[in-house]
Parts: structure tokens; sequence; C-alpha cells
């Protein structure tokens, strides 16, 4: 970390940071010294990006190739009335400059796919799934265990979300490890082998989503990525936070990496992000 430098202002808008003694001044600058890149703006997104841009991560980057509609205005709270029909990406980005000036944002208005993944996340420190479908959800699993990337993970659906974290810290890249030690931690693989097949999982448009469920599971995500920043606390590392918004109950439970995981198990089949046909169920191409 370079030389403390928080000026004034920012010791007055971080000071409940700052005061803290889990963070204080220096882990408020390890904040705006961060890079986060957050995949989707939507209902995960927007709670993350709020969170993120307001505790100081100095620079957010925000993949969405999306307009804003009318129907996201119930829980994607970085868009207005005004914003419908812009690029969610744009709108995102006047809020963040409205809310917290120290904050750069880059802005991605590109979907996610193989041709690009690499190039978006390695310039981030960490990386917040905020998506809503499983064929990103699997590519941006296989691309961070590959490159030792953290991932944060969220998912909702009508009143219940899910959320854990995957450091993908294992010594080195799964593509040229020797196989996983006892105390690896799991990825996404290791949780859900493969996506179900299309048509089987209903999504918001079809079943709904209550409109504060996002802004629970989102704010957590954003929690455990700043918690990973200060290096604080304990990561939902090798657990998965099940939340249940009708029966206002929080479950966790353990999750174990898979020996057998294609791109992080004793033997991966998976070396590359283009080994994999990210559509369907996120199979690993045959030829």
């Amino acid at each position: 970390m370079s030389e403390l430098r928080l000026d004034a202002t920012q010791l007055d808008r971080y000071s409940r940071h700052v005061i803290m003694d889990e963070i204080g001044p220096e882990g408020q600058q390890r904040l705006l010294e961060g890079s986060v890149l957050v995949v989707g703006a939507g209902g995960l997104g927007s709670p993350a990006i709020q969170y993120l841009a307001a505790a100081g991560i100095g620079r957010l980057g925000i993949v969405d190739d999306d307009v804003v509609e009318r129907s996201n205005l119930q829980r994607q709270i970085v868009h207005a009335d005004d914003d419908v029909g812009r690029p969610k990406v744009d709108s995102a980005a006047d809020y963040v400059a409205a809310l917290n000036p120290d904050v750069d944002v880059d802005t991605y208005e590109t979907r996610l796919s193989a041709a690009n993944v690499a190039e978006l996340v390695e310039e981030y420190d960490v990386v917040l799934d905020a998506s809503d479908n499983f064929g990103t959800r699997y590519l941006l699993n296989d691309h961070c265990v590959l490159t030792g990337t953290p991932l944060s993970h969220g998912a909702i659906y009508r009143f219940e979300g899910q959320v854990t974290m995957f450091t993908n810290d294992r010594g080195g890249n799964a593509a040229d490890s020797e196989g996983q030690g006892a105390d690896d931690p799991p990825c996404y693989r290791c949780i859900f082998p493969e996506a179900p097949q299309p048509g089987t999982v209903p999504d918001c448009a079809t079943t709904g989503v209550l409109g504060v469920l996002p802004g629970t599971v989102g704010c957590i995500q954003a929690t455990e990525v700043v918690k990973y920043l200060l290096g604080k606390g304990d990561l939902l590392e090798g657990r998965l936070l099940m939340y249940d918004a009708m029966g206002m109950t929080f479950d966790t439970v353990d999750v174990l990496a898979n020996p057998e995981c294609p791109v992080c198990g004793d033997e991966p089949e998976i070396e590359s992000v283009e080994d994999v046909a990210y559509k369907g169920s996120c199979s690993i191409s045959a030829d």
C-alpha cells in the first residue's frame, strides 16, 4: 500500500470507517486503492454498486449490455424513471458520480463472453457476479478459478437468495496445479456441476421477484468484497448462505471442493474457457 494520503474531505466522508479499529485510515486507503468488476447492473448489481461506491472502492467496472426498462425500477435502485431506455451502465455510472466523486467508474456496454472475459477481469482485484443467467455464472467461475481471481456469487429467485465467496486461492492456477489439497476451497462448479437445462428454471420475468430481495443479497455480496479487500473477518468461502425472505431465515451450509470438479479438481478437464460451451448446461466441449 502506498503512503497514507487521506485528505480532510475523505477523513470526514469515511469517518465512521476511520474510527473503527478493524479499518482505520489504513484500511480506508486500501479500499480507495481497490478495484471491483461488477458483472450486471440489475437487481443484484444495483445495491452492490451503491454500497461499494459509498464505501469508497476506488475503481468500479460495470458490465451490462441491457437498457433500463420501467419494470426494472421496482428493484434496480441505481436507475430512475428518467433513465428508461438508457444503457444501464450509463445510468449506474451517473448514480455513482453523484454519490461519491472518489470513485472512478469504467463502463462496458457489452455481454460478457469467452472472447472478452480475460481482458475485462484482468484489470480488477475482485469480481462480483450479479448476473442473471447460468452461462455467465459458469464463465466467470471458470475464468476466475483458472486465473486465481476472487469471485463473489449471488443469486435470487422469487423470495429466496443465496450468496457465497470464492477466493480461488489455491497456491496457483487450477490449470497448472497438481490437484486439490485437503484444504482447497470449492468453486461454483463444485456446488453446481452443470446448469439446469434451458426452460427448467423460470426467470424473474416469468415468476416475479420480491423487490427488496436483491437489495439484501446484493448488500451481502458487497460486504464480502469489502471484507476481502480489507483482509478482515470470516468470508463465506466454503459456505453457502441461503436467505428466505418469507420466513426471514438465514441458513448456512458447508460446501466442499469436489475432487472430480472439471475446473478445480484433481484432474481438471477445463484449461481454458474456450473448452466450454457456455449455453445450455455449460458443459465441456466434446471436440
